[in-house]
Protein backbone atom coordinates (compact mmCIF):
# COMPACT_ATOMS: atom_id res chain seq x y z
CA UNK A 1 0.00 0.00 0.00
CA UNK A 2 1.26 3.74 -0.82
CA UNK A 3 2.75 5.77 1.84
CA UNK A 4 0.63 8.62 1.10
CA UNK A 5 -2.24 6.62 2.39
CA UNK A 6 -0.88 5.55 6.16
CA UNK A 7 -2.06 7.61 8.79
CA UNK A 8 -0.07 7.76 11.89
CA UNK A 9 -2.75 5.54 14.14
CA UNK A 10 -5.93 3.94 14.14
CA UNK A 11 -8.64 5.76 15.38
CA UNK A 12 -11.79 3.85 14.44
CA UNK A 13 -12.73 0.25 15.13
CA UNK A 14 -13.31 -2.70 13.12
CA UNK A 15 -16.72 -3.61 11.98
CA UNK A 16 -18.33 -6.67 10.35
CA UNK A 17 -19.16 -6.04 6.70
CA UNK A 18 -22.26 -7.71 4.76
CA UNK A 19 -19.09 -10.50 3.20
CA UNK A 20 -16.75 -10.65 6.02
CA UNK A 21 -14.79 -8.20 8.25
CA UNK A 22 -13.50 -4.85 7.19
CA UNK A 23 -11.84 -1.90 8.71
CA UNK A 24 -14.87 0.16 8.02
CA UNK A 25 -14.57 3.72 9.35
CA UNK A 26 -17.44 5.05 11.74
CA UNK A 27 -17.79 8.50 10.22
CA UNK A 28 -18.08 11.55 12.13
CA UNK A 29 -20.20 14.77 10.26
CA UNK A 30 -17.17 16.65 9.14
CA UNK A 31 -13.95 13.46 9.13
CA UNK A 32 -12.77 11.58 6.74
CA UNK A 33 -9.73 10.39 7.90
CA UNK A 34 -7.91 7.72 5.53
CA UNK A 35 -8.11 4.20 7.09
CA UNK A 36 -5.17 2.72 8.41
CA UNK A 37 -3.83 -0.45 6.06
CA UNK A 38 -6.44 -0.56 3.63
CA UNK A 39 -7.75 0.25 -0.20
CA UNK A 40 -10.00 -0.71 -1.95
CA UNK A 41 -10.12 -3.80 -4.45
CA UNK A 42 -10.19 -3.28 -8.17
CA UNK A 43 -12.72 -5.54 -10.15
CA UNK A 44 -14.82 -5.91 -12.93
CA UNK A 45 -18.21 -4.38 -12.88
CA UNK A 46 -19.47 -8.01 -13.44
CA UNK A 47 -17.69 -9.50 -10.21
CA UNK A 48 -18.10 -6.41 -8.04
CA UNK A 49 -21.85 -7.12 -8.07
CA UNK A 50 -21.94 -10.60 -6.85
CA UNK A 51 -21.38 -8.59 -3.66
CA UNK A 52 -25.23 -8.17 -3.47
CA UNK A 53 -27.22 -11.07 -2.15
CA UNK A 54 -31.01 -11.70 -2.51
CA UNK A 55 -32.90 -9.57 0.29
CA UNK A 56 -30.04 -6.87 -0.06
CA UNK A 57 -31.06 -2.83 0.38
CA UNK A 58 -29.20 -1.20 -1.98
CA UNK A 59 -28.64 2.36 -2.37
CA UNK A 60 -28.12 3.86 -5.51
CA UNK A 61 -26.24 7.17 -6.64
CA UNK A 62 -28.52 9.08 -8.61
CA UNK A 63 -29.19 12.24 -11.21
CA UNK A 64 -26.44 13.00 -13.31
CA UNK A 65 -24.14 10.55 -11.00
CA UNK A 66 -26.17 7.19 -11.67
CA UNK A 67 -23.92 4.36 -12.15
CA UNK A 68 -25.64 2.70 -15.09
CA UNK A 69 -22.25 0.49 -15.55
CA UNK A 70 -22.93 -0.97 -12.24
CA UNK A 71 -26.69 -0.97 -12.80
CA UNK A 72 -26.39 -2.93 -16.10
CA UNK A 73 -24.05 -5.35 -14.84
CA UNK A 74 -26.12 -5.81 -11.69
CA UNK A 75 -29.11 -6.38 -13.38
CA UNK A 76 -27.61 -9.49 -15.11
CA UNK A 77 -26.79 -11.10 -12.28
CA UNK A 78 -30.31 -10.57 -10.50
CA UNK A 79 -31.26 -12.98 -13.48
CA UNK A 80 -28.17 -15.27 -13.74
CA UNK A 81 -27.98 -15.32 -9.28
CA UNK A 82 -31.38 -16.06 -9.00
CA UNK A 83 -31.76 -13.19 -6.69
CA UNK A 84 -34.96 -11.84 -5.10
CA UNK A 85 -36.17 -9.10 -3.42
CA UNK A 86 -33.54 -6.89 -3.82
CA UNK A 87 -34.50 -2.80 -2.84
CA UNK A 88 -32.86 -0.11 -4.76
CA UNK A 89 -33.25 3.24 -3.30
CA UNK A 90 -32.71 6.30 -4.87
CA UNK A 91 -33.44 10.18 -5.61
CA UNK A 92 -34.42 10.29 -9.17
CA UNK A 93 -31.68 8.04 -11.81
CA UNK A 94 -30.97 9.11 -15.18
CA UNK A 95 -30.90 6.57 -17.62
CA UNK A 96 -32.49 2.78 -18.87
CA UNK A 97 -33.25 1.92 -15.17
CA UNK A 98 -33.72 -2.17 -16.53
CA UNK A 99 -34.50 -3.36 -13.20
CA UNK A 100 -37.96 -1.49 -13.51
CA UNK A 101 -38.56 -3.61 -16.71
CA UNK A 102 -41.36 -5.90 -15.94
CA UNK A 103 -38.95 -9.15 -16.45
CA UNK A 104 -37.01 -7.98 -13.28
CA UNK A 105 -40.25 -8.30 -11.10
CA UNK A 106 -39.41 -10.07 -7.61
CA UNK A 107 -35.57 -9.78 -8.38
CA UNK A 108 -35.16 -5.92 -7.80
CA UNK A 109 -37.66 -3.50 -6.26
CA UNK A 110 -37.46 0.38 -6.61
CA UNK A 111 -37.78 2.63 -3.76
CA UNK A 112 -37.96 5.65 -5.09
CA UNK A 113 -37.16 9.14 -2.65
CA UNK A 114 -38.42 11.30 -5.55
CA UNK A 115 -39.74 10.01 -8.89
CA UNK A 116 -37.91 10.36 -12.03
CA UNK A 117 -38.81 9.34 -15.45
CA UNK A 118 -37.54 6.40 -15.47
CA UNK A 119 -39.89 4.85 -12.72
CA UNK A 120 -43.21 6.38 -13.24
CA UNK A 121 -44.50 3.60 -15.24
CA UNK A 122 -43.36 0.82 -13.27
CA UNK A 123 -44.88 2.64 -9.73
CA UNK A 124 -48.13 2.85 -11.79
CA UNK A 125 -48.22 -0.60 -12.42
CA UNK A 126 -47.29 -1.59 -8.87
CA UNK A 127 -44.00 -3.05 -9.59
CA UNK A 128 -42.02 -0.16 -7.70
CA UNK A 129 -42.46 1.98 -5.03
CA UNK A 130 -42.68 5.71 -3.63
CA UNK A 131 -42.15 7.72 -0.04
CA UNK A 132 -43.34 11.08 0.30
CA UNK A 133 -40.44 12.68 1.99
CA UNK A 134 -38.70 16.44 2.22
CA UNK A 135 -35.42 16.35 0.57
CA UNK A 136 -33.90 17.80 3.40
CA UNK A 137 -34.77 14.84 5.59
CA UNK A 138 -33.50 11.76 3.63
CA UNK A 139 -30.77 11.56 6.04
CA UNK A 140 -32.24 10.80 8.57
CA UNK A 141 -33.66 7.68 6.84
CA UNK A 142 -29.58 6.30 6.84
CA UNK A 143 -28.73 8.11 9.82
CA UNK A 144 -31.87 6.85 12.13
CA UNK A 145 -31.11 3.13 10.92
CA UNK A 146 -35.05 3.14 9.35
CA UNK A 147 -33.25 2.02 6.18
CA UNK A 148 -30.42 -0.37 6.79
CA UNK A 149 -28.31 -0.01 4.04
CA UNK A 150 -26.34 -3.36 2.95
CA UNK A 151 -24.88 -2.17 0.09
CA UNK A 152 -24.11 1.59 -1.93
CA UNK A 153 -23.55 2.16 -5.20
CA UNK A 154 -21.78 5.03 -6.10
CA UNK A 155 -20.16 7.09 -8.84
CA UNK A 156 -16.75 8.80 -8.32
CA UNK A 157 -13.71 10.47 -9.75
CA UNK A 158 -10.16 9.18 -9.64
CA UNK A 159 -8.53 9.14 -6.35
CA UNK A 160 -6.10 12.24 -6.19
CA UNK A 161 -2.58 12.18 -5.12
CA UNK A 162 -3.76 11.68 -1.29
CA UNK A 163 -6.36 9.27 -2.57
CA UNK A 164 -9.50 11.30 -2.17
CA UNK A 165 -12.19 10.58 -4.48
CA UNK A 166 -15.41 13.22 -5.36
CA UNK A 167 -19.03 11.99 -5.41
CA UNK A 168 -18.91 14.64 -8.59
CA UNK A 169 -22.16 15.79 -9.23
CA UNK A 170 -24.34 14.47 -6.65
CA UNK A 171 -23.99 14.60 -2.85
CA UNK A 172 -27.52 14.96 -1.97
CA UNK A 173 -28.23 12.13 0.49
CA UNK A 174 -25.35 10.07 -1.09
CA UNK A 175 -22.75 11.18 1.80
CA UNK A 176 -25.37 9.76 4.25
CA UNK A 177 -25.60 6.45 2.76
CA UNK A 178 -21.70 5.88 2.23
CA UNK A 179 -21.23 6.53 5.90
CA UNK A 180 -23.92 4.04 6.92
CA UNK A 181 -23.91 1.13 3.91
CA UNK A 182 -22.09 -2.27 4.97
CA UNK A 183 -20.27 -1.99 1.85
CA UNK A 184 -19.47 0.48 -0.99
CA UNK A 185 -18.92 -0.54 -4.71
CA UNK A 186 -17.51 2.46 -6.94
CA UNK A 187 -17.85 3.27 -10.44
CA UNK A 188 -14.89 5.05 -11.14
CA UNK A 189 -14.98 7.87 -14.38
CA UNK A 190 -12.16 9.95 -15.15
CA UNK A 191 -15.28 12.03 -16.54
CA UNK A 192 -16.82 12.76 -13.43
CA UNK A 193 -15.88 16.53 -12.13
CA UNK A 194 -14.58 16.58 -8.79
CA UNK A 195 -16.29 18.54 -7.10
CA UNK A 196 -15.42 19.73 -3.61
CA UNK A 197 -17.52 20.73 -0.48
CA UNK A 198 -18.70 17.45 1.15
CA UNK A 199 -18.29 15.41 -1.37
CA UNK A 200 -14.94 14.08 -1.15
CA UNK A 201 -14.75 10.23 -0.10
CA UNK A 202 -10.88 8.76 0.38
CA UNK A 203 -10.50 5.75 -1.56
CA UNK A 204 -10.04 3.71 1.87
CA UNK A 205 -13.24 3.94 2.56
CA UNK A 206 -14.50 2.51 -0.83
CA UNK A 207 -14.65 -1.64 -1.01
CA UNK A 208 -14.74 -1.78 -4.12
CA UNK A 209 -13.69 -0.15 -7.19
CA UNK A 210 -14.92 -0.30 -11.21
CA UNK A 211 -13.27 1.51 -13.70
CA UNK A 212 -15.78 3.06 -16.54
CA UNK A 213 -15.08 5.96 -18.72
CA UNK A 214 -17.90 7.23 -20.36
CA UNK A 215 -19.71 10.49 -20.87
CA UNK A 216 -22.08 11.88 -18.17
CA UNK A 217 -26.13 11.94 -18.90
CA UNK A 218 -26.81 15.22 -19.94
CA UNK A 219 -30.00 17.36 -20.13
CA UNK A 220 -30.12 19.90 -23.13
CA UNK A 221 -31.93 22.67 -22.55
CA UNK A 222 -35.75 22.88 -23.58
CA UNK A 223 -37.29 24.94 -25.89
CA UNK A 224 -39.23 27.92 -23.67
CA UNK A 225 -42.79 28.62 -25.05
CA UNK A 226 -43.94 31.99 -25.14
CA UNK A 227 -45.90 31.69 -22.03
CA UNK A 228 -43.05 30.02 -20.15
CA UNK A 229 -40.55 33.32 -21.32
CA UNK A 230 -43.49 35.54 -19.84
CA UNK A 231 -43.90 34.01 -16.72
CA UNK A 232 -40.03 34.42 -16.45
CA UNK A 233 -40.06 37.77 -17.41
CA UNK A 234 -42.47 38.84 -14.91
CA UNK A 235 -40.95 37.25 -11.98
CA UNK A 236 -37.43 38.71 -13.23
CA UNK A 237 -38.94 41.83 -13.28
CA UNK A 238 -40.95 42.33 -10.44
CA UNK A 239 -40.16 39.75 -7.70
CA UNK A 240 -36.12 39.32 -8.07
CA UNK A 241 -34.04 42.31 -6.47
CA UNK A 242 -30.51 42.88 -6.69
CA UNK A 243 -28.74 40.84 -3.92
CA UNK A 244 -31.04 38.40 -3.90
CA UNK A 245 -30.33 34.58 -2.89
CA UNK A 246 -31.28 32.44 -5.39
CA UNK A 247 -33.20 28.99 -4.83
CA UNK A 248 -34.66 27.31 -8.46
CA UNK A 249 -36.29 23.96 -8.58
CA UNK A 250 -36.08 21.58 -11.05
CA UNK A 251 -37.40 22.25 -14.75
CA UNK A 252 -37.70 24.33 -17.75
CA UNK A 253 -39.55 27.28 -15.98
CA UNK A 254 -37.08 28.10 -13.07
CA UNK A 255 -34.35 27.80 -15.54
CA UNK A 256 -35.99 30.27 -17.52
CA UNK A 257 -35.88 32.93 -15.18
CA UNK A 258 -32.73 32.44 -14.84
CA UNK A 259 -32.56 33.47 -18.16
CA UNK A 260 -34.12 36.90 -17.22
CA UNK A 261 -31.61 37.60 -14.61
CA UNK A 262 -28.21 38.53 -16.71
CA UNK A 263 -28.44 42.59 -15.59
CA UNK A 264 -29.72 41.86 -12.23
CA UNK A 265 -26.89 42.64 -9.70
CA UNK A 266 -24.60 40.44 -6.69
CA UNK A 267 -27.46 37.90 -6.92
CA UNK A 268 -26.30 34.29 -4.57
CA UNK A 269 -27.25 31.07 -5.31
CA UNK A 270 -27.95 28.91 -2.07
CA UNK A 271 -30.34 25.66 -3.90
CA UNK A 272 -30.00 21.95 -3.66
CA UNK A 273 -29.78 21.86 -7.55
CA UNK A 274 -27.59 24.13 -10.46
CA UNK A 275 -28.03 24.22 -13.74
CA UNK A 276 -26.42 25.42 -17.30
CA UNK A 277 -28.26 28.70 -16.75
CA UNK A 278 -26.04 29.32 -13.28
CA UNK A 279 -22.93 29.26 -14.91
CA UNK A 280 -24.20 31.51 -17.38
CA UNK A 281 -25.04 34.00 -14.84
CA UNK A 282 -21.84 33.91 -13.74
CA UNK A 283 -19.99 34.84 -16.95
CA UNK A 284 -22.17 37.68 -16.97
CA UNK A 285 -20.97 38.89 -13.81
CA UNK A 286 -24.79 38.93 -12.35
CA UNK A 287 -23.99 35.94 -9.62
CA UNK A 288 -21.29 37.16 -7.18
CA UNK A 289 -22.74 35.55 -4.32
CA UNK A 290 -21.10 38.63 -2.26
CA UNK A 291 -24.39 39.40 -0.30
CA UNK A 292 -24.99 35.92 1.24
CA UNK A 293 -24.47 35.59 4.64
CA UNK A 294 -24.32 31.46 4.61
CA UNK A 295 -21.00 30.66 2.61
CA UNK A 296 -20.57 33.97 1.58
CA UNK A 297 -18.66 33.98 -2.08
CA UNK A 298 -19.60 30.79 -3.05
CA UNK A 299 -22.27 29.20 -4.78
CA UNK A 300 -23.96 26.47 -2.55
CA UNK A 301 -25.50 23.10 -4.32
CA UNK A 302 -26.50 19.24 -3.54
CA UNK A 303 -26.45 17.87 -7.20
CA UNK A 304 -26.02 19.19 -10.54
CA UNK A 305 -28.04 18.11 -14.06
CA UNK A 306 -26.83 20.10 -17.24
CA UNK A 307 -24.41 19.76 -20.05
CA UNK A 308 -21.02 18.92 -20.35
CA UNK A 309 -21.00 23.11 -19.83
CA UNK A 310 -21.64 22.61 -16.83
CA UNK A 311 -20.03 19.79 -15.77
CA UNK A 312 -16.72 21.56 -16.98
CA UNK A 313 -17.31 24.48 -14.70
CA UNK A 314 -17.99 22.58 -11.79
CA UNK A 315 -14.48 20.49 -12.12
CA UNK A 316 -12.25 21.02 -9.44
CA UNK A 317 -14.05 24.67 -9.01
CA UNK A 318 -13.49 26.42 -5.69
CA UNK A 319 -16.47 28.81 -6.40
CA UNK A 320 -18.79 25.99 -5.82
CA UNK A 321 -19.53 24.04 -2.42
CA UNK A 322 -21.86 20.99 -2.79
CA UNK A 323 -23.01 19.84 0.72
CA UNK A 324 -25.33 17.48 2.07
CA UNK A 325 -29.28 18.12 1.21
CA UNK A 326 -29.83 18.47 4.68
CA UNK A 327 -27.63 21.11 4.88
CA UNK A 328 -28.16 22.53 1.52
CA UNK A 329 -32.16 22.50 2.87
CA UNK A 330 -31.98 23.50 5.91
CA UNK A 331 -35.05 26.50 6.66
CA UNK A 332 -32.70 27.81 9.43
CA UNK A 333 -29.78 28.24 7.79
CA UNK A 334 -31.76 29.41 3.92
CA UNK A 335 -33.69 32.15 5.86
CA UNK A 336 -29.99 33.47 6.96
CA UNK A 337 -29.39 34.22 3.71
CA UNK A 338 -30.64 38.23 2.28
CA UNK A 339 -34.19 38.13 -0.41
CA UNK A 340 -34.08 34.74 -0.36
CA UNK A 341 -35.93 34.00 -3.87
CA UNK A 342 -37.35 30.43 -4.23
CA UNK A 343 -39.02 29.73 -7.58
CA UNK A 344 -40.40 26.34 -7.74
CA UNK A 345 -43.17 25.10 -10.14
CA UNK A 346 -46.48 22.77 -9.49
CA UNK A 347 -48.82 20.79 -11.48
CA UNK A 348 -52.23 22.08 -10.51
CA UNK A 349 -53.44 24.45 -7.58
CA UNK A 350 -57.19 25.03 -6.54
CA UNK A 351 -58.94 28.28 -5.88
CA UNK A 352 -57.86 28.32 -1.81
CA UNK A 353 -54.39 27.97 -2.87
CA UNK A 354 -53.74 24.35 -2.57
CA UNK A 355 -50.66 23.20 -4.61
CA UNK A 356 -50.62 19.67 -5.75
CA UNK A 357 -46.40 18.98 -7.40
CA UNK A 358 -46.42 15.80 -7.07
CA UNK A 359 -48.85 13.84 -8.62
CA UNK A 360 -51.56 13.92 -11.26
CA UNK A 361 -54.65 12.78 -9.03
CA UNK A 362 -53.44 9.90 -7.77
CA UNK A 363 -50.72 8.91 -10.59
CA UNK A 364 -47.38 9.63 -8.80
CA UNK A 365 -45.49 11.65 -10.92
CA UNK A 366 -42.42 13.12 -8.72
CA UNK A 367 -42.61 14.45 -4.81
CA UNK A 368 -41.86 16.78 -2.20
CA UNK A 369 -37.70 17.43 -3.04
CA UNK A 370 -37.20 20.82 -1.36
CA UNK A 371 -40.21 22.85 -2.52
CA UNK A 372 -41.37 23.15 1.02
CA UNK A 373 -38.06 23.44 2.44
CA UNK A 374 -37.19 26.58 0.38
CA UNK A 375 -40.66 28.31 0.39
CA UNK A 376 -40.72 28.20 4.23
CA UNK A 377 -36.32 29.19 4.05
CA UNK A 378 -37.99 32.30 2.37
CA UNK A 379 -40.83 32.99 3.93
CA UNK A 380 -39.19 33.05 7.38
CA UNK A 381 -36.52 35.11 5.86
CA UNK A 382 -34.92 36.78 8.68
CA UNK A 383 -34.37 39.94 6.66
CA UNK A 384 -38.51 40.27 5.98
CA UNK A 385 -37.65 40.34 2.50
CA UNK A 386 -37.98 36.49 0.86
CA UNK A 387 -40.46 35.55 -1.69
CA UNK A 388 -41.41 31.84 -1.94
CA UNK A 389 -43.10 32.02 -5.72
CA UNK A 390 -45.23 29.24 -7.35
CA UNK A 391 -44.52 29.17 -11.05
CA UNK A 392 -46.95 27.58 -13.74
CA UNK A 393 -48.39 28.02 -17.25
CA UNK A 394 -52.20 28.57 -16.78
CA UNK A 395 -52.54 25.35 -18.67
CA UNK A 396 -51.23 21.80 -19.04
CA UNK A 397 -49.86 21.19 -23.05
CA UNK A 398 -53.41 19.22 -23.59
CA UNK A 399 -55.13 23.25 -22.93
CA UNK A 400 -55.96 21.92 -19.28
CA UNK A 401 -56.61 24.80 -16.26
CA UNK A 402 -54.16 24.04 -14.03
CA UNK A 403 -56.32 27.08 -11.82
CA UNK A 404 -58.99 24.39 -10.54
CA UNK A 405 -61.82 24.86 -8.28
CA UNK A 406 -60.81 21.56 -5.97
CA UNK A 407 -57.72 19.54 -6.92
CA UNK A 408 -58.23 16.22 -8.32
CA UNK A 409 -58.94 13.12 -6.56
CA UNK A 410 -56.17 11.49 -5.30
CA UNK A 411 -54.10 14.53 -5.36
CA UNK A 412 -51.89 15.37 -3.04
CA UNK A 413 -50.96 18.58 -1.48
CA UNK A 414 -47.47 19.33 -0.99
CA UNK A 415 -47.36 23.48 -0.56
CA UNK A 416 -50.29 23.45 1.49
CA UNK A 417 -52.18 27.09 1.50
CA UNK A 418 -51.06 28.39 4.41
CA UNK A 419 -47.48 27.82 3.18
CA UNK A 420 -48.58 29.79 -0.08
CA UNK A 421 -47.12 33.23 -1.29
CA UNK A 422 -46.67 34.03 -4.62
CA UNK A 423 -48.76 32.78 -7.88
CA UNK A 424 -47.07 33.87 -11.40
CA UNK A 425 -48.99 32.40 -14.26
CA UNK A 426 -48.43 34.22 -17.97
CA UNK A 427 -51.53 36.05 -16.95
CA UNK A 428 -50.17 37.61 -14.00
CA UNK A 429 -49.00 37.48 -9.99
CA UNK A 430 -51.35 36.79 -7.22
CA UNK A 431 -50.28 37.64 -3.86
CA UNK A 432 -52.26 35.15 -1.52
CA UNK A 433 -50.41 35.79 1.90
CA UNK A 434 -52.89 36.87 4.29
CA UNK A 435 -56.07 36.40 2.03
CA UNK A 436 -58.97 34.86 3.13
CA UNK A 437 -60.58 32.15 0.93
CA UNK A 438 -62.66 34.55 -1.38
CA UNK A 439 -59.89 37.30 -2.03
CA UNK A 440 -57.20 33.92 -3.20
CA UNK A 441 -60.09 32.99 -5.26
CA UNK A 442 -60.49 36.55 -6.68
CA UNK A 443 -56.43 36.50 -7.32
CA UNK A 444 -56.45 33.33 -8.68
CA UNK A 445 -59.22 33.34 -11.16
CA UNK A 446 -57.46 36.37 -12.94
CA UNK A 447 -54.23 34.81 -13.45
CA UNK A 448 -56.39 32.14 -15.00
CA UNK A 449 -56.52 31.11 -18.80
CA UNK A 450 -59.42 33.84 -19.53
CA UNK A 451 -61.74 30.93 -21.06
CA UNK A 452 -61.53 29.02 -17.92
CA UNK A 453 -61.89 32.36 -15.73
CA UNK A 454 -65.90 32.26 -16.35
CA UNK A 455 -66.55 28.63 -14.77
CA UNK A 456 -63.78 28.80 -12.39
CA UNK A 457 -65.55 32.15 -10.57
CA UNK A 458 -69.21 30.15 -10.80
CA UNK A 459 -67.08 26.95 -9.03
CA UNK A 460 -65.84 29.91 -6.52
CA UNK A 461 -69.80 30.99 -5.47
CA UNK A 462 -70.89 27.46 -5.37
CA UNK A 463 -68.34 26.61 -3.05
CA UNK A 464 -67.46 29.52 -0.99
CA UNK A 465 -71.54 31.01 -1.15
CA UNK A 466 -70.27 34.52 -1.93
CA UNK A 467 -68.70 36.35 -4.87
CA UNK A 468 -64.36 36.11 -5.40
CA UNK A 469 -64.10 39.81 -4.43
CA UNK A 470 -60.58 41.67 -3.89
Amino acid sequence: MSAMFQPVCRLFPRVSSVVGRRNFFIYTPNALTPQVDREPTWKKAEDAVQAIESGFKVFVHGCAATPNYLLEHLANHGKKAGLKDVQLIHIPTVGPALYNNPEYEGIFRSNSLFIGANCREAIAEGRADTVPIFLSEIPLLFDRKIYKLDVALIHVSPPDQHGFCSLGTSVDCTRAAVQHAKYIIAQVNKQMPRTLGDSLIHMSHIDCMVENDAPLPEIAPMIRTPEINEIARLIADNLVEDGATLQTGIGNLPDAVLHKLYNHKDLGFHSEMISDTVVNLVEKGALTNAKKNIQTGKIVCSFAMGTKKLYSFLDDNCFVAFHECDFTNNISLISQNPRVTAINTCLEIDLTGQVCSDSIGTKMYSGFGGQIDFMRGAALSLDGEGKPIIACTSTTEDGISRIVPMLKDGAGVVTTRAHVHYIVTEYGIAFLFGKNLRQRAYELIKIAHPNERENLEKAAFERFKCMPSP
